[in-house]
Parts: C-alpha cells; sequence; structure tokens
C-alpha cells in the first residue's frame, strides 16, 4: 500500500490524503514495470453485489445515486486510478484493463463506476472536453446520477460543436478509454478542492462494450495472467 499512496501523493497533490476510509473495502491494484524496477500506476476496485451497495461507495459521497441503485446485477467502482507523471508508456494502461476485465469476467460485473479526474479546479481550460461529453456522452436517464455536491459545473456551456479531436485530447487517459468502450457520464463536474480536481462519474455497462473490444480486453487479461504466472 505504500507505494500506492506514493503514487497518489504524487498524481493528486501533497494534500491527498495517504489512506482514506475506502481502502481497507477495495482490492488494491498495483502496477509495475519490471524493466525499470518500480511501479507506475495503481488503482483500486470496490466489488458491490447490485445497486443497492451503490450508497457505500466513494462517488456517493459526491453524486445522487438513486437511479443507480435501482438496478440490478454486480457492480464495481473504480477509484484513484493514477499513473506516475511523466509516464507516457500505453502498456500501463492496457496492463490496468487487463487486470480489470478479469475482475469482470470473474465476478459476473455488469457496471463499471468511479469518478474520472481532471487536473485543477478551473473549468475554462476543458470548456471544448466538457461540451464534447454534454453533446455525446451523457448517461441515459435511468442510471444518470443527480446533483449532490455543493460545488458544481454544467457540462453543457451552451458552446457549439466542439472540434472533436482537439476536444478529446484534453480528456484524461482514463476517461477516453471508458467513452471508446461506450462509457457515460454525468452531466455535471464537481469541484473538489481536496484532491484538486474536477470530476465527472463515469459508468460503463459492461454489455455496451463491442464485442471487437471486449476480445482484446481479454487477450490483454491473458497476457497478464501469463506474466504472473512467470511467463512473458
Amino acid at each position: 500500500m505504500q507505494r500506492a499512496h506514493a503514487l497518489r501523493v504524487a498524481a493528486f497533490g501533497m494534500n491527498v490524503p495517504e489512506i482514506d476510509a475506502f481502502d481497507d473495502a477495495c482490492i488494491q491494484v498495483l502496477i509495475e514495470d519490471r524493466r525499470a524496477g518500480h511501479s507506475v500506476g495503481c488503482f483500486r476496485m470496490l466489488p458491490m453485489a447490485d445497486g443497492s451497495d451503490v450508497t457505500r461507495s466513494y462517488s456517493a459521497g459526491f453524486y445522487d445515486l438513486e437511479r443507480l441503485g435501482r438496478r440490478a446485477g454486480p457492480m464495481t467502482e473504480l477509484g484513484r486510478f493514477c499513473i506516475q507523471p511523466g509516464a507516457r508508456d500505453p502498456d500501463i494502461l492496457r496492463a490496468a484493463w487487463g487486470a480489470i476485465t478479469a475482475h469482470v469476467d470473474a465476478r459476473g460485473v455488469q457496471m463499471l463506476f468511479g469518478c474520472t479526474s481532471f487536473r485543477g479546479t478551473d473549468p475554462a481550460p476543458y470548456s471544448a472536453a466538457f461540451a464534447l461529453l454534454a453533446q455525446r456522452h451523457v448517461a441515459p436517464r435511468d442510471w444518470a446520477p443527480q446533483r449532490r455536491a455543493p460545488q458544481t459545473v454544467s457540462l453543457a456551456q451552451g458552446q457549439e460543436a466542439p472540434d472533436a479531436r482537439r476536444a478529446a485530447q484534453t480528456l484524461p487517459p482514463l476517461l477516453r478509454s471508458y467513452l471508446a468502450m461506450g462509457g457515460k457520464v454525468s452531466d455535471h463536474a464537481v469541484v473538489d478542492p481536496v484532491m484538486n480536481t474536477l470530476h465527472v462519474f463515469t459508468g460503463l455497462e459492461i454489455a455496451a462494450i463491442p464485442a471487437a473490444r471486449k476480445k482484446l480486453l481479454r487477450a490483454d487479461a491473458q497476457i497478464l495472467d501469463g506474466a504472473h504466472d512467470g511467463g512473458a
């Protein structure tokens, strides 16, 4: 856990609590670069039997998840996803999704969700990205979160259609991955001064992931499993 906490501080800043009340209940995942001999990423997973458990999630402290709570089937909240600052290797994200895929398949998870963070608390640099999310990726009404946090920013600010490619470049890599698989977001961002971030609730229905993408994810999960067993 010490290495995971160090990565959190490096990624989010010194004001981040090293440990919070959710850590003990979560599955902690650490991504290591064996060639370099150090950790390059981490995240945690909080498994839930069904929607009735969402009230104990980290996200529930910022979003009204009443609608999501009506859904049946296993869910998992992803949180504290961090990549070592300066690391650019795409295999870090691939390894993370490989581990997540193995977890989803083993537990029959039907929904992944969590808070996806934008660095800083000023929404101005992300106006185009927020407009893109508002126009193309807002969650459906049957599970879309409602506002709870005291400080929020609407994603729809009246901006006309942005340059999609340029706007996408300002999205966090994790969020781009979610969206590529069919993920959806809240219609607002939460201002979180403690973490020095703006974040949006992000949900991914496993059934919505394209079959071709599922095949690639499972291939990555198998490679990861082989590495744990002493393979490549």
